[in-house]
């Protein structure tokens, strides 16, 4: 897979530049932005009961926020010490006491709270019950609770039992032995918060490059020749990686974003810490490319149809001849397809016009490197796995792969998630390997039982199986979630509520209580006590998005006593589901975890070696792909002809797509984006769109389609024309529901809409969308 190694952190240059500067006003005064030191102190004010074990956490813990991997204050792309507000935002949810005993005796009144309001009250104490129609959670023992649980799979088919895992802090032992508890007790339906965005990045790939990760390395951004984000706003989601940035804009990188969006924190950011971008600010991207929402594909088909005119023309050589003879299949079948597509076909769908696209495509025929990154901007559509495949297309024919400053990135949101599924806590793969014969059989050689050979749900359909008749085959009847909130992440609400409330039992293993937590179930609801990563003992790793997996070590605090490592968790339930074979599942330290999971999965052959804070091995080396040569049957890349997909937006429709404010994942910290001072409910318009339609800022409006309504307020903002942004998870009601991706599972989150005034939307008496539910505002709000 890869034999050069990471050259270690590199040192950051913070000599001043003033040609990157964003203003010449000191600290950005009068400018919206995000105000990291009134948010650093509000943090502290909220953990000052635990400041000590706080500092510690941050100081000798692996980040529990996104996936950069940061171990304690530093990390292996740039010396110096790391912290951002994603990690400080999430912060408290490892220092808090427990919640209340009041407050479980009242589901009445938790159900009037928010998800960050039922977040604030505490952590879950101890094992809690409840029947439908009770008003009241009733303290359980652990024995009680893992027997009933027990007693309920034992008398359902492995079909009708359905797991899931989150990004929440979750540590690759706990995600292995989910993974392996699923298959000791006869399913293959289990899933991850990873596999909900990222999917399609695995399963492209895969059929492209034979890898399912990021080819490179954080540190390819600094020195590449062009660094380009196509539906990833790194500045937003991972804060971190804008001292990256700005070591790349040092070293001479041009940054491009491609995205419906013109990103406010990605044309200038103040990065607290470093001297003249705190007070003058750094513009990051040098150019922006604002596409349709889902014109990805035709503006990549563009750029490529450029390449193959340049050579025609004998204007220059924009595709590396060699690189491609040497490691590539497919491209005749690519050209023929690329050259007969239409200008005006791409022009329309991709929502630039020719010559704007050509010159992207020359930028990259110049470049003599290229690092492309991408997320959930490209995953979360129905065609999302074609768009990955053209991102490899064009690093293919430029010969972007296998080494240093070149790669392709699929940039990951959470701590956790790039082990995931490299644990096998998904449908569709195993430690090690895809679901498949071989991968079963040698697995069950290490395991000792059989592997189920059906295929497994994705969660989604784990859900609307709950709806299915009684006595169906696949029907959900034991839901088994270790946190998620799906209630308020899956496309239209209702629906899901209605599912989630149809399981028999549902199984809610967390810290905190949300939304979901509160619903019925058809006979009970159980929520188990989890502990963070910084509470287990033996401690725990994660896998960043470079592939580097760290150690985060056990650290002494408070702890919420009847709380339990989620890994012993399912241990326990295994013994008691089948006492007989208990010793198959058994482990009685984290380490254990660990030394199997080195035989499991052979890219983690050195994860047995960590013991201690700050042990790091990075799978593959620097580069997976080195020299060309790709991990696929006949170790060649794969170039494939895609095709441009049908957008089917009516005439009168504008494409919407969601966005986050200020927030982790579904978890919100703030009403108000730091990036654009939105509310949630503001609706991004651009300002041309709303006067067509005489609509003005701050307005009432109604986005509607056949899916749901929302009603919320126009805001102004520099958003590609016929393109709408909504929050996200606020605007799903307007996300189709049962639409998956065809190759890798992925709901979709965009739609068309229409939009009108809120006044003229409510007077018209003929409406068809009138029994819609309706996401609803206070209007008089300010």
């Amino acid at each position: 897979m890869g034999k050069t190694k990471h050259e270690g952190p590199q040192k950051l240059d913070t000599s001043w530049k003033p040609s990157l500067w964003s203003s010449w006003v000191p600290l950005g005064l009068g400018k919206v932005k995000p105000h990291h030191v009134i948010d650093t102190l509000k943090v502290v004010y909220e953990n000052k009961d635990q400041l000590g074990y706080a500092y510690r956490i941050l100081t000798q813990g692996v980040c529990d926020g996104c996936a950069l991997g940061v171990s304690g204050l530093r990390d292996q792309t740039l010396t110096g010490p790391h912290l951002c507000s994603t990690r400080l935002n999430v912060l408290r949810l490892n220092t808090m006491p427990a919640i209340a005993s009041a407050w479980l005796e009242d589901v009445k009144a938790l159900r009037e709270l928010s998800s960050a309001e039922l977040r604030q009250l505490g952590r879950i104490p101890y094992p809690l019950s409840r029947k439908p129609g009770e008003n009241s959670f009733r303290r359980i023992s652990w024995d009680q609770a893992l027997d009933r649980i027990a007693a309920k799979i034992r008398g359902i088919s492995p079909k009708q039992l359905a797991f899931f895992l989150t990004a929440r802090g979750i540590t690759n032992e706990v995600y292995y032995t989910g993974a392996k508890l699923a298959r000791f007790l006869g399913t293959n339906n289990i899933d991850n918060a990873s596999r909900i965005c990222h999917s399609p990045s695995k399963t492209a790939l895969k059929r492209s490059l034979g890898i399912a990760a990021s080819s490179c390395s954080y540190q390819d951004w600094i020195g590449t020749d062009v660094l380009v984000f196509f539906g990833s706003v790194p500045a937003n989601n991972q804060p971190v990686s804008t001292k990256y940035m700005y070591a790349a804009k040092k070293a001479g990188t041009k940054i491009i974003l491609v995205n419906p969006y013109k990103e406010p924190t990605m044309e200038n950011y103040w990065i607290p810490s470093i001297p003249d971008s705190a007070l003058f600010g750094t513009k990051l991207a040098d150019d922006f490319y604002q596409v349709n929402v889902g014109g990805d594909i035709a503006f990549m088909h563009g750029v490529m149809k450029t390449w193959f005119e340049m050579e025609e023309e004998a204007a220059g050589q924009a595709i590396d001849h060699a690189f491609v003879r040497e490691h590539a299949n497919g491209f005749e079948e690519l050209r023929q397809h690329v050259t007969r597509l239409p200008w005006e076909q791409l022009e329309k769908s991709a929502g630039l016009d020719r010559e704007r696209i050509r010159e992207f495509a020359r930028l990259l025929a110049r470049s003599r490197s290229g690092v492309f990154v991408w997320s959930m901007g490209l995953t979360q559509h129905h065609f999302a796995t074609d768009n990955i495949s053209q991102v490899a297309n064009l690093a293919i024919l430029r010969g972007f792969l296998g080494r240093k400053h070149c790669g392709v990135m699929p940039i990951r949101g959470h701590s956790g998630v790039q082990g995931a599924g490299e644990m096998g806590a998904d449908p569709f793969s195993l430690p090690g390997g895809d679901f498949d014969a071989t991968a079963r059989e040698r697995l069950e050689k290490l395991w000792g039982f059989p592997i189920p050979s059906w295929q497994g749900n994705t969660v989604g359909i784990s859900i609307e199986n709950a709806l299915l008749p009684d006595g169906h085959e696949q029907k959900t009847r034991l839901f088994y979630t270790s946190g998620g909130n799906f209630l308020e992440t899956m496309p239209n609400p209702a629906f899901i509520k209605q599912c989630l409330e149809n399981v028999e039992m549902r199984v809610h293993q967390d810290i905190v209580l949300n939304t979901s937590t509160l619903l019925d179930a058809k006979e009970e609801v159980l929520v188990l006590p989890a502990m963070t990563r910084y509470e287990q003992p033996g401690g725990g790793t994660s896998t960043s998005t470079e592939r580097m997996v760290y150690f985060s070590p056990e650290i002494d605090g408070p702890r919420i006593e009847e709380a339990r490592a989620e890994w012993d968790i399912y241990v326990e339930l295994a013994a008691r589901v089948d006492p007989k074979r208990q010793h198959l599942m058994r482990f009685s330290a984290a380490q254990d975890i660990r030394e199997e999971i080195a035989r499991a999965n052979p890219h983690y052959n050195g994860i047995q070696h960590l013991h201690k804070r700050g042990d790091v091995f990075q799978w593959g080396g620097a580069w997976l792909c080195e020299g060309g040569v790709c991990p696929t049957a006949d170790g060649r890349a794969n170039l494939i002809a895609i095709d441009v997909p049908e957008l089917n937006k009516p005439e009168g429709h504008f494409y919407v797509s969601t966005r986050r404010g200020k927030q982790f994942n579904s978890m919100l910290y703030g009403k108000i984006d730091p990036a654009n001072g939105a509310d949630r409910y503001d609706v991004l318009i651009h300002p041309d769109d709303a006067r067509k339609l005489r609509i003005a800022e701050g307005e009432s409006i109604v986005l509607y389609n056949d899916h749901g309504t929302f009603l919320g307020r126009a805001k102004y903002a520099q958003t590609k024309r016929g393109n709408l942004q909504v929050y996200w998870p606020e605007g799903n009601v307007l996300i189709p529901k049962g639409v998956y991706e065809k190759h890798a599972g992925i709901p979709e989150y965009n739609a068309a809409v229409k939009v009108e005034k809120a006044d003229s939307f409510h007077a018209r008496k003929d409406l068809a969308y009138a029994e819609k539910p309706i996401a609803d505002i206070d209007t008089n709000a300010s």
